[in-house]
């Protein structure tokens, strides 16, 4: 079983009120659509960019940003990184959007192996490892921790899920997803990708415990401002099997929960100063539109005749505006011509 060590200190609790009420104010915000659309595709680059960054990949934003909006086909494993993470996050968001969110074993599997498809051989993909790793300082290069066996590994991976369920409604959802998310991190149950699957499963950990203002948030973008710090806070150095029953899990979680706070209070500059105009707004058709296309990966211009009561030539007017307004893109030419939301 089991039992993490830590102690609710007077930084830790007053990081946790901070958080709740930063929240409450930003769920009281009301904003148009295609506002919080724009606020949350660049929440996905940044995230996409963060965290891959964080294991050493070297392409700056702009260059994350023009490969999630081009998808290359002739990729180098740098891009493929990018655009793995990237669907990954959103098919998070989406799970979370329609509250479909059920985190177990295999929610982390799947992201897994998505984060890694291309990136290792099949049969490691979505499965723990069977294998030693080792941990090497990521500036030093030489190894500093030994993780757990891995014949061990699927029984931690148990242990670790059943105290999150077992959890809920005990223990503060920031306490339970920072403590996960360092836990994890600590068994390494996979070859590679650990770092990238404990941050995207710990945002779904949120989601579904009621945090979620995160299609809009990017912690991972707090992390890799300073990584040293970050590794620093979520990494141990030793043996695993000489460390584990000393584990204090406090410190972590006062440098977890002020990395929520940093980056709400980002979400919550952005959203100020986010402004709407008539020309930019979206009108209730337009949204049908857009909700359509979320739900059947894309429509044509019969979908769209089916879904309201406006004429050709409107209806062509519709799709200009949000071709413009950069909502969604066009693709194929005549019968074939059908609309994508806009990476």
């Amino acid at each position: 079983m089991f039992q993490p060590k830590y102690t609710i200190t007077p930084r830790l609790l007053e990081n946790i009120k901070k958080i709740a009420l930063t929240i409450n104010e930003l769920n009281r915000c009301s904003f148009p659509k295609v506002v919080l659309m724009e606020l949350e595709r660049k929440a996905n680059s940044l995230s996409a960019y963060a965290s891959t960054s964080i294991e050493g990949n070297p392409l700056p934003l702009t260059e994350v940003k023009r490969i999630l909006k081009t998808h290359p086909r002739q990729i180098r494993d740098s891009e493929r990184e990018v655009l793995n993470y990237n669907k990954a996050l959103q098919d998070l968001n989406e799970l979370i959007r329609r509250g479909r969110v059920r985190f177990d074993r295999q929610l982390v599997l799947k992201v897994h192996s998505q984060i890694m498809s291309g990136l290792l051989d099949k049969l490691r993909c979505g499965k723990l490892r069977k294998e030693p790793v080792f941990v090497n300082d990521p500036k030093s290069r030489k190894p500093v921790y030994l993780p757990p066996d891995h014949g061990d590994v699927p029984k931690l991976m148990d242990d670790l899920v059943d105290f999150v369920k077992g959890s809920e409604g005990e223990i503060d959802p920031l306490i339970v997803s920072g403590i996960y998310h360092k836990q994890f991190v600590i068994i390494h149950p996979f070859i590679d990708g650990n770092g990238r699957t404990a941050r995207l499963t710990t945002k779904a950990l949120l989601a579904q415990m009621g945090l979620d203002t995160f299609n809009l948030f990017s912690f991972e973008n707090y992390y890799n401002a300073n990584v040293g710090r970050y590794f620093q806070n979520v990494g141990v150095s030793g043996n695993y099997y000489e460390i584990a029953a000393a584990m204090d899990f406090t410190g972590w979680l006062e440098y977890f929960t002020e990395g929520i706070i940093d980056e709400l209070l980002r979400v919550e500059k952005e959203m100020k100063t986010a402004s709407i105009t008539p020309e930019t707004e979206l009108k209730p058709h337009h949204l049908k539109m857009v909700e359509y296309i979320k739900e059947h990966g894309y429509i044509t211009d019969a979908d769209y005749a089916r879904l309201v009561k406006r004429a050709k030539a409107t209806r062509n007017l519709d799709f200009k505006k949000l071709l413009g307004m950069k909502v969604i893109e066009r693709f194929g030419k005549g019968k074939s011509t059908h609309y994508k939301l806009r990476q």
